[in-house]
């Protein structure tokens, strides 16, 4: 896991070796091990070093006899089968991205249809000055770029790219919008005007600035359903994702998991237990004195049944407080999603005793446990679109209601519904196209890189999705239950884990924190620029005294953050009310 970024000019001179410093420093919490650099013809790649794998040999960039260099970031998880069928290549490190190098060099833009992993991958030919760049079919790995009257530049946080000067701090006002409807962006293009994501799958050849190609891999299969009894159905399964876990240790430094004591999470620890001699280490966290369900005593359960090693982490109110404006500096591609509070913490402690954590996310998508699928299943008129409100909507808060903030979704909807897939799958094929990449996979890459913990999610592997994505809709969700073959999996494999309890989702109590202080709080996010020119006068204030929209407050919070940190480039304080204030202040000043 690393930081990887680059430029290519326009007129093939050098790269400016500032750009590149600065490029380097803004990346320098997603590897501390070490950096590295090349610089060829008109194109520049920098990275930062989180050693994981081949921790003599693995420093980037790699390099392959004809002059090629490749920096990456991410795990190819199946290096030593990849490099078992290069018999003919005489290799050079044990590290994972030395054979998609290889590869590249065989089969070009193809390369990246043999590799099993998640990985944001740049290579540069220094003979022809072309740049490819290669990201994971779900978009594990982000990936962002910006073309310019002067080049082409990429990184793996848009902050580095704003940071080096090479975009201007400008918002996306109808991606704001999206944003404060959905809590997430969706598609391509980002907030930051001039900064677009490289789409999941997504292989693009750079040459004198500008992509002159582009390629995609599908994260989801296109076969029809599977076939087989429950009994044959349960038993692969079992295959598949041990498969999967075996993988996804592949690590010359310790690790350990997330423990939320749900079925995903659970489903981990009972494998990672099975292929492990020494106990595992699960981190699960809780929200002590508050209404919030605390998942704690059922990750202790299940985790002490499974001879696990466990660690608890209190998230508090003073945390809220003292830890939300370092997340919104961290979350630059913003998803206002309060799981990155706990998940910030939670990554904080993990880098204590490890390097590197697997994570459930994913499994929600690929299984169909979410209760809104069940809704998408009905037969019209009765079925309902997902994400139908905006977080705002009947709240009277903006000056001018966001009308296009589902155009995203829609989207989405529309080139999901591909011939032969249920409604169901057209469900969760939607969630994994945006919601999973620009939501919860940014959420945790960006809560456990600025640790420098690397988040590994084993639900999300190509032999997973071949296999539950097909599996029939009855096996996903029956009896008012979503997850079914993995929960019938679950209580096979460890009965303890309450396999069958229905889903309660994960809330964390923001709105009962808010409401501690809204009066003042309300005042200052009032008075914040972004939200001045959004919201009606008076209209904050009165949300954040009514304790029924705490979600809608807590969205508007984070926005007021974010657009603090990431647009007007004001410095994180010490707590949530000193930025604020420090925000207000330096807008007054200008």
């Amino acid at each position: 896991m690393c930081g990887i970024a680059g430029l290519v000019t326009r007129d093939g001179r050098p790269p400016d070796p500032g750009a590149l410093d600065t490029l380097a420093k803004a990346l320098a919490h997603r590897g501390p091990d070490g950096q590295g650099r090349h610089v060829a013809g008109g194109t520049g790649l920098v990275q930062t070093r989180l050693a994981i794998i081949d921790l003599v040999t693995g420093d980037q960039p790699i390099h392959e006899p004809g002059g090629a260099a490749l920096v990456g970031n991410g795990e190819v998880y199946n290096y030593l089968e990849l490099t078992a069928d290069l018999p003919e290549v005489a290799f050079a490190t044990r590290s994972d991205c030395e054979p998609p190098l290889h590869l590249w060099r065989q089969a070009g833009l193809a390369f990246a249809t043999r590799l099993r992993g998640m990985y944001a991958l740049a290579v540069h030919d220094p003979k022809t000055d072309r740049l490819v760049l290669a990201r994971d079919p779900f978009g594990i790995k982000p990936l962002y770029y910006a073309e310019t009257a002067r080049g082409f530049a990429f990184a793996s946080e848009p902050q580095a790219l704003l940071a080096a000067g090479l975009v201007e701090r400008r918002e996306d006002t109808a991606k704001r919008d999206e944003l404060l409807g959905l809590q997430f962006t969706t598609g391509a293009e980002t907030i930051f005007q001039g900064i677009t994501r490289l789409l999941p799958g997504e292989t693009v050849a750079v040459e004198r600035g500008r992509i002159v190609e582009r390629r995609r891999l599908d994260a989801l299969p296109s076969d029809g359903p599977l076939g087989g009894d429950v009994e044959t159905l349960a038993y692969r399964l079992d295959e598949v994702l041990a498969e999967s876990v075996g993988l996804h240790q592949r690590s010359d430094v310790p690790y350990g998991m997330f423990l939320s004591g749900g079925i995903d999470s659970s489903a981990l620890l009972a494998l990672m237990a099975r292929l492990n001699e020494r106990p595992v280490l699960a981190f699960t966290a809780g929200f002590p004195g508050t209404q919030a369900a605390d998942e704690r005593a059922q990750g202790q359960a299940v985790a002490q049944a499974l001879g696990a090693r466990h660690v608890e982490v209190a998230f508090t109110e003073q945390d809220f407080w003292t830890l939300l404006p370092q997340v919104a500096a961290a979350m630059d591609d913003p998803a206002a999603d309060y799981a990155c509070l706990p998940t910030f913490k939670l990554a904080a402690e993990a880098r204590r005793h490890v390097k590197v954590i697997l994570s459930g996310e994913g499994g929600d998508e690929l299984f169909a446990g979410y209760g809104r699928y069940r809704a998408a299943m009905r037969p019209w008129p009765f079925s309902r679109p997902m994400r139908r409100r905006a977080i705002f909507d009947g709240l009277d808060l903006l000056r001018e209601p966001a009308a296009a903030w589902r155009q995203g979704i829609a989207t989405a909807e529309r080139a999901e519904a591909k011939p032969g897939r249920s409604r169901l799958q057209i469900a969760q094929a939607v969630d994994c196209a945006d919601w999973l990449p620009n939501d919860l996979l940014t959420k945790l890459d960006r809560c456990l890189m600025a640790h420098g913990v690397e988040g590994r999610v084993p639900f999300l592997d190509p032999a997973v999705a071949a296999f539950a994505f097909r599996l029939p809709d009855r096996l996903k969700v029956k009896g008012g239950l979503g997850k079914w073959l993995l929960r019938r999996w679950l209580d096979k494999v460890a009965p303890f884990a309450d396999a069958y309890s229905r889903k309660r989702g994960f809330t964390v109590p923001v709105g009962e924190w808010i409401f501690t202080k809204a009066p003042v709080l309300g005042e200052l996010v009032a008075a914040q620029p972004a939200i001045q020119a959004l919201c009606r006068p008076g209209a904050v204030e009165r949300l954040f005294a009514d304790r029924r929209h705490g979600f809608a407050a807590w969205t508007l919070l984070f926005y007021a953050l974010w657009h603090g940190r990431h647009i007007l480039d004001r410095p994180v304080g010490d707590d949530v009310l000193e930025t604020l204030e420090a925000n207000r202040e330096g807008a007054c000043s200008i």
